[in-house]
């Protein structure tokens, strides 16, 4: 049963994080009955809190790496599964070795089950960290992947694992490298704390925004919400079954041009950026060629850059409103902890 059948029934892994929320609110609000399966490590049970007021949201608390667990999620019948699950990229640098316990075995674990339960399609949302030190822009799907982190070598060991299921069982398998994305949910804490949150939480706090290397990387930049319309879109289309897709917006932006739009929106220009050592690993430039996803859905960013820029801006100015003691959860070298 497809996603556009309004009785396809939907199980999301780390559907209460950052994308997987997003993705979630979508699904339930097309109509469809929907699983979500999270340790609640990282996601939040408050991001899930508007889509369980529709009666169409399951929440399931457990581990991914769980194979009893993965097994249950898919008892009652699943028809698609977003594969979203994992631990990310800084937490890689001061624990490789649970990293890739959860992104590689974790994802292994729920392509198992999900091969057991007969699913009708499996979307594995990869990374555009499996790129790594590739050098050939923008970033089509054919060039070589490189990862430089366990966690873009883990993420592409489950991209592996997904085409391997694919290839052996015939599961209709899609494998999606998202670039950066942004917007309302995203973390900020621990050593899940993104880039864009971090600048924007530091500027309303009138602290200038932190930026390791010299500010020349690069990333491509899209919208949460857009996010999740594609992987939608992705999961409806046979073409892509099988195949391998990125997911960008087309654009890429300087980390420091990044900063400067921020303070700029929250009224504090005269915030220039403090420069520090690079992070071990970082990726030099991420800008993605979106023509494969293009030309197989319908896909196109509805969000200008500057448009949710302003959203996210306004999104954690309540944040903080709410909960002024929220930066204490930041830390500056969050690849640390330990």
């Amino acid at each position: 049963m497809k996603i556009t059948d309004p009785d396809c029934r939907v199980l999301v892994t780390g559907g209460a994080g950052f994308i997987g929320s997003h993705l979630v609110d979508l699904l339930v609000a097309k109509g469809l009955r929907v699983t979500v399966l999270d340790n609640f490590r990282n996601g939040r049970r408050e991001n899930l809190a508007e889509a369980g007021r529709t009666g169409r949201l399951r929440v399931i608390e457990g581990d991914i790496t769980d194979a009893p667990t993965c097994r249950t999620v898919m008892a009652g019948g699943v028809d698609s599964v977003f594969h979203l699950a994992c631990l990310g990229v800084r937490h890689s640098l001061h624990d490789p070795l649970e990293n890739h316990h959860v992104n590689a075995l974790g994802s292994l674990q729920v392509l198992t089950a999900a091969r057991q339960a007969g699913v009708g399609r499996f979307i594995y949302v990869s990374t555009s960290e499996v790129y790594g030190a590739a050098t050939a822009f923008p970033l089509t799907e054919a060039v070589a992947t490189w990862p430089t982190t366990v966690y873009g070598a883990s993420k592409l060991a489950g991209e592996h694992y997904a085409a391997a299921f694919g290839t052996c069982y015939g599961m209709p398998v899609v494998r999606v490298r998202p670039f950066n994305n942004y917007g309302p949910r995203a973390h900020f804490e621990g050593d899940s704390g993104e880039v864009i949150p971090r600048f924007i939480l530091r500027a309303l706090a009138g602290e200038a925004p932190v930026i390791f290397g010299d500010g020349s990387h690069t990333r491509d930049f899209l919208y949460v919400k857009d996010c999740a319309e594609a992987l939608v879109g992705i999961a409806a289309c046979d073409a892509l079954v099988g195949d391998v897709v990125n997911l960008g917006y087309g654009e890429e932006v300087r980390i420091d041009e990044i900063a400067r739009l921020i303070v700029a929106a929250i009224g504090r220009p005269d915030l220039k950026p403090e420069f520090s050592a690079e992070r071990p690993g970082d990726v030099p430039r991420l800008w993605v060629d979106p023509a494969k996803l293009r030309g197989a859905t319908s896909f196109k960013p509805r969000t200008r850059p500057a448009e949710g820029l302003v959203a996210t801006v306004e999104y954690y100015r309540e944040l903080l409103r709410a909960d002024p003691g929220c930066l204490s959860h930041m830390q500056t070298r969050n690849w640390e902890v330990a």
